[in-house]
């Protein structure tokens, strides 16, 4: 009997025994789930949207998990405070200036509290510290916004519907340039036109590269103006030359002038012979005498020369000069 008793006691023993294993091995997991038996800091940040956060909700930093959400409370009129617990380890990457926001974990996870580690010129958070959160558009204002996109986009279409529909019908200049057959026509001769254009600039361009080709030539008279100093020097010479001969031309020109003027005036020898007739006729018949006296004397002489008192002279005078 007494063998029975103590078995069971011993039964007993040993199953409350296995319960109080079973309850610190499931103590110390959870703990070490939510972090309960980790050190950490306290970091405070103002939401105006927690979008179902909840106490006990996952922290990440940088795709790891650091801490857990420990309370969520309302502060002034609309705003929600909410108090995390961050492990220590994680404090030295996480900045005063870092951002915070609220995720999701997975496609249609849990709520989870996402920091930013900030940049390297800000200080490391202390505990208590409060962090700036960062705004991420909720599921709502997505909705919201997304209907006025819609309501945009509906009427771009009616507009372009009412566009296409008066170029259809051949309204306005482009309606117009769609349907008349004569100004397409017009504008395709302009294209010709404009082509030909742009083919003999094209032509000129190259006669142009031709042209400076030919000047940049070592012997040719463009290259020797510019490099050759002897036949600026000579050209230079040629033009003060050429304007020295204009300037005789020019004395020239006043010079006849001068005696055209002197031709022209009546009162002078020449312009008396030019323009008075009884003085040409008196030279003309002056003239006339002359000549007439002139053939009467060569009679005279060739007499003369015939006389046989003057023959020896003559015959003298012309051996002497042979």
């Amino acid at each position: 009997m007494n063998e029975i008793n103590i078995g069971k006691r011993l039964a007993v023993g040993i199953f409350i025994s296995l319960g109080l294993v079973i309850l610190l091995v499931t103590i110390f997991t959870i703990g070490n789930q939510r972090k309960t038996f980790i050190r950490s800091i306290r970091l405070h940040v103002l939401f105006d949207n927690v979008q179902g956060l909840q106490p006990g909700n996952n922290i990440w930093l940088s795709g790891m998990k650091v801490g857990t959400v420990r309370s969520i409370d309302f502060y002034g009129n609309s705003q929600v405070a909410v108090t995390l617990d961050v492990e220590r380890k994680a404090q030295p990457h996480i900045r005063r200036d870092s951002k915070v926001r609220i995720s999701t974990d997975g496609l249609v996870g849990n709520k989870i509290v996402v920091i930013d580690g900030g940049s390297d010129a800000s200080p490391i958070v202390s505990n208590n510290d409060s962090l700036q959160t960062e705004h991420i558009a909720g599921t709502q204002e997505m909705l919201t916004t997304l209907q006025a996109s819609n309501s945009n986009l509906l009427e771009i279409t009616g507009n372009l519907k009412t566009i296409s529909h008066r170029l259809t019908e051949g309204q306005g200049t482009l309606g117009r340039l769609i349907n008349d057959p004569d100004i397409a026509e017009h504008l395709r001769t302009s294209i010709d036109h404009l082509r030909n254009a742009t083919e003999g600039s094209e032509k000129m361009i190259a006669n142009l590269e031709a042209f400076s080709n030919r000047l940049r030539q070592p012997d040719g008279l463009a290259n020797r103006l510019v490099t050759d100093t002897t036949v600026f020097t000579q050209i230079k010479g040629a033009v003060a030359r050429l304007d020295q001969a204009a300037a005789q031309v020019d004395e020239f020109s006043q010079s006849l002038r001068t005696a055209g003027a002197r031709l022209n005036d009546s009162n002078s020898p020449v312009g008396v012979l030019l323009h008075d007739e009884d003085a040409a006729s008196d030279l003309q018949r002056t003239l006339k005498n002359l000549r007439i006296s002139s053939k009467e004397l060569s009679d005279d002489l060739e007499a003369v020369q015939h006389n046989f008192l003057l023959r020896g002279f003559f015959r003298k005078k012309a051996k002497q000069g042979q």
